[in-house]
């Protein structure tokens, strides 16, 4: 089985889908890291290359065929949020094998979770305190509205609800695969 996990930013697509793999013994892939790999470049470089988003996927589309044509089947890739927009949907949309997952949890409960990174994908300390929390609300807030409509696209949406990865990876195994 082909499994496609998609989210906002920290909603823990990576984790939740590296657990659902080890679960079922399944190669995983995250897709940020197997396109830095392809480009052999940074993804924050990658973007300054590709000045829009749309451009930028339009490139790195290259990265999901490759693993698509590359691995016939038992596979989990976590992608980021545009994972089932335009060029990246093109070509999902083809493979009816694909199950594709949307995780949703609620912005307070990414907040927690949210993660910097330099421009060279290395974790930074958080940026987050009291006094800029709720612009960061914001924004995660303004990510869950505008790509909860590409979501609908998803054979299934998974609202995590606060919690754990490995409870979310369990519910998800009992969902796809029926025990």
């Amino acid at each position: 089985m082909k499994i496609i996990l998609v989210g906002v930013p920290c909603v823990g697509k990576s984790t939740v889908g590296r657990l659902l793999a080890q679960r079922v013994g399944y190669k995983f892939f995250d897709f940020d890291l197997e396109v830095e790999a392809y480009f052999n470049s940074h993804i924050t470089f990658l973007k300054q290359r590709w000045w829009s988003e749309h451009t930028y996927r339009s490139n790195v589309r290259v990265v999901l065929e490759k693993i698509l044509r590359e691995n016939a089947d038992d596979f989990v890739i976590a992608m980021s949020a545009s994972g089932l927009m335009d060029f990246y949907w093109r070509i999902i949309k083809t493979d009816e094998e694909l199950v594709t997952i949307a995780l949703r949890d609620k912005a307070e409960n990414i907040l927690k979770r949210l993660t910097f990174y330099d421009d060279y994908s290395r974790p930074m300390e958080s940026a987050v305190n009291e006094e800029n929390e709720h612009r960061y609300l914001s924004e995660i807030r303004q990510d869950i509205r505008y790509f909860g409509r590409t979501f609908s696209r998803a054979k299934i949406r998974y609202d995590i609800d606060g919690e754990t990865a490995e409870e979310v990876a369990e519910a998800l195994y009992e969902l796809v695969f029926g025990e």
